[in-house]
């Protein structure tokens, strides 16, 4: 059976039919499914970099301290590293990710990998700078807890080893501890992939069935509509925000109730991740704009095979059937089903295997955040 009439058969039977708004229909379903949703004028800019932290390693030193530091969350359990690990491309493979005490997010932890060339971050895109971005996990209730930044900063000034390491920099605050993780962050690079290689010139790096799957992503699959290959080094996404029909139900019939409780929310990093509903309005928590609706990020396809589950919710366990969800809702955006024979679709999936880095290693229980040899803090000077 063709993929995309199993897929479409599977999926009749776990998801019922969307009694959608008329206005919200036609965006999500005729207008905008498996499209980019439209820009802000600013959103192609690259992230801001402060010259200083990219220059000094004492910057991403310390960053990494603090990113594998379980005494800033609230527990004394959690810290960065514990969503992102290394042998997961810096996820974590769980369906949504696991906080202190325990607590539960909306969300599947995205690779940090490249998060450098980013020019928007989290699922939804809901924010332009890096720095802005990294303290608010440990704020979060349901990621590391701690109650203000305020408990962060007396936290650092009670330890001397942070303390005598902040004091080298200009001293212990929020902005430091900011540039300073954002220092880290911007040294994480994926590798050497077996795709990489094939592209230098050495034309055995990938074995018949990849180079088939690699023609069958650039041409009938027509993944790289989205999962672009640029010159050169190519990223596998074209930082825009897609449709794929992921959990509409949480918002069908209820937007506009759902924009009246995000207007009421001071936190709305706070609301994305502990209200499936409001999580579930992607892009448009930041754009407000009706074909934004339902439309999360393209994340990139490098080390796809080791971070799974996949989408912004962890709801697609397996790269197989992720493949099956993306075929489907390409086919819809084609107006056409687009079928792929059980053949293409294993040499497909060969090619996406063929992204991973060759040098990550496996996952372990204990993996710290230097075991990634692009990664090793020592080095973070010469990342850049």
């Amino acid at each position: 059976m063709p993929v995309s009439s199993r897929f479409a058969r599977h999926r009749s039977c776990r998801r019922p039919a969307l009694a959608l708004p008329i206005a919200l229909a036609a965006a999500l379903l005729l207008g905008a499914c498996g499209r980019d949703a439209p820009r802000d004028a600013d959103d192609s800019r690259p992230d801001a970099v402060d010259a200083a932290s990219t220059q000094d390693p004492r910057w991403a030193a310390l960053g990494a301290r603090l990113f594998a530091d379980t005494r800033l969350s609230a527990d004394g359990k959690v810290s960065c590293a514990s969503c992102h690990r290394a042998g997961h491309a810096f996820s974590d493979g769980h369906p949504v990710s696991v906080g202190a005490h325990g607590k539960t997010s909306t969300r599947n932890a995205p690779s940090l990998l490249d998060v450098a060339e980013l020019p928007h971050f989290f699922w939804d895109g809901r924010e332009a700078k890096l720095e802005t971005v990294v303290l608010q996990p440990l704020t979060n209730p349901v990621e590391m807890g701690l109650g203000s930044r305020g408990e962060l900063l007396q936290r650092l000034s009670a330890d001397p080893a942070y303390a005598a390491a902040f004091a080298e920099l200009g001293g212990v605050s929020a902005d430091a501890a900011a540039r300073a993780l954002a220092a880290y962050l911007r040294t994480l690079r994926s590798g050497d992939s077996a795709f990489d290689r094939y592209q230098a010139g050495d034309r055995t790096a990938l074995d018949a069935d990849q180079q088939a799957g690699l023609a069958l992503f650039t041409g009938k699959a027509a993944c790289n509509e989205c999962h672009q290959l640029q010159p050169g080094r190519a990223r596998f996404t074209d930082d825009g925000f897609h449709h794929l029909g992921v959990n509409d139900g949480a918002i069908a019939g209820r937007v506009a109730g759902l924009i009246q409780r995000l207007d009421g929310r001071r936190d709305l990093g706070e609301a994305v991740l502990t209200e499936t509903d409001i999580a579930g309005l992607g892009h448009f928590v930041a754009s407000r704009k009706p074909a934004d609706l339902a439309a999360f990020r393209t994340p990139s396809l490098r080390n796809i095979a080791r971070t799974a589950p996949y989408m912004h919710d962890g709801s697609v366990a397996t790269l197989e059937e992720a493949v099956d969800q993306e075929v489907y809702y390409r086919g819809i955006n084609k107006g056409r089903p687009l079928s792929m024979t059980v053949e293409e679709r294993r040499q497909l999936l060969a090619f996406l295997r063929g992204l991973s880095d060759a040098t990550a290693p496996m996952a372990g229980p204990n993996e710290g955040v230097a075991t990634q040899r692009t990664t090793v803090a020592a080095n973070a000077g010469a990342a850049h």
